[in-house]
């Protein structure tokens, strides 16, 4: 026998385990006041938390300032009808639930209703059980919405976390990669860095989409890792290359496109494009295959241009760096022959985007005095 004062136990099957009746807040909304304290009487019998509203404005108050879990609403109401109070509140589905009450038998009405998120449509006169059922069937189907919203959050969340695994894990090789290289020649990382950083930008500007712009990033770094397999008397050598050591040097291309060849990982196969065609000129001049214009992939020409500016803003131990103007001038006077014209554009057009980069990420060791 039930203890005196327990509500009566629901004529279904209770859908939500380890829910509360009374953890759950209905507002019922009705113009006239003896349907709401009908469905009030009823709905507190069976152990929900309830309160009352006798129009959609008041509604809509009530539902800024405290946590409902279902409107249970009638349609016909002055002012705002219960259509127009389900669109007003359709953004806050499945968080709030709603079932519509109305005297109206109209079908169209009814799937209006629930095309715009209600999820039960109740003809009066109502039954108690017709409420129950509904209200039970709505909270089911917003317990299960909410646990989809849930997982997915999850799982999108997870999904995020191995994505930020994997270009951890693809940054780390091309570094890895870049860094054998680098011990054998007069670029600093900082200078690598800033090429993919460069690269990248470019290709947002390009309107690329963010997995072919981390692409590049990745990729556009590598353009001379060939350079491993230099001699050290032509690489490292002070003052001007002989035109057999100038024939060596060129080789560097050929050589870091066979080093990244055959890769199936995409940054890898971008990166032995660009060491392949990074000095290839616009006008087919450059070498190894004095390719010219579009037959020159665009990652090779983003790259080209980038480079450039950099090596020659910045101090090295065989040079002294470049005025910026001078810089600037020398990229507008080769643009068509060195570069790709359109590319040129695109890089004076957002020049402020790229100084920001190099000021972002300046060289950070103390080189020694040039004479």
């Amino acid at each position: 026998m039930e203890p005196a004062g327990s509500p009566p136990a629901l004529p279904i099957d209770w859908p939500l385990p380890g829910h509360d009746p009374k953890d759950i807040h209905i507002l019922v909304v009705d113009d006239q006041e003896i349907v709401r304290l009908a469905l009030l009487r009823t709905l507190r019998r069976h152990g929900f938390t309830c309160s009352e509203a006798s129009d959609a404005f008041m509604t809509l108050d009530r539902l800024e300032k405290e946590k409902i879990d279902l409107v249970l609403s009638d349609i016909r109401m002055p002012g705002m009808d219960g259509l127009a109070l389900v669109k007003a509140v359709a953004h806050r589905i499945p968080e709030i639930a709603v079932v519509m009450v109305s005297s109206m038998d109209n079908t169209e009405m009814a799937m209006e209703c629930l095309r715009h998120g209600a999820y039960g449509y109740v003809l009066k006169p109502f039954k108690t059980n017709d409420i129950l059922i509904a209200v039970a069937a709505a909270l089911r189907r917003r317990m299960l919405e909410l646990d989809y919203r849930d997982r997915e959050a999850i799982l999108a969340r997870r999904v995020q976390e191995q994505t930020l695994e994997i270009r951890a894990s693809r940054d780390e090789v091309a570094l890895r990669l870049i860094s054998a290289s680098e011990h054998r020649d007069n670029e600093t990382g900082a200078h690598v860095r800033r090429i993919g950083l460069f690269a990248a930008e470019m290709g947002r500007l390009l309107g690329w989409d963010e997995e072919r712009v981390e692409t590049i990033q990745a990729a556009a770094p590598m353009h001379d890792i060939g350079k491993i397999g230099i001699p050290d008397r032509v690489l490292q050598k002070d003052g001007r290359l002989t035109e057999e050591e100038w024939i060596i040097m060129k080789t560097h291309t050929a050589m870091g496109a066979a080093i990244l060849k055959d890769s199936t990982v995409p940054f890898i196969q971008m990166g032995a494009r660009i060491a392949a065609c990074h000095h290839e000129k616009w006008d087919g001049s450059g070498y190894p295959l004095g390719l010219a214009g579009e037959q020159i992939p665009i990652e090779a020409r983003i790259t080209c241009l980038v480079d450039i500016y950099d090596a020659l803003t910045h101090r090295r131990v065989y040079k002294m760096p470049w005025t910026e103007p001078d810089v600037l001038a020398y990229i507008r006077d080769n643009s068509g022959k060195l570069f790709d014209p359109g590319l040129t554009r695109v890089f004076f057009d957002h020049l402020e985007r790229f100084q920001e980069i190099m000021r972002q990420h300046p060289d950070t060791f103390a080189e020694p005095e040039l004479p």
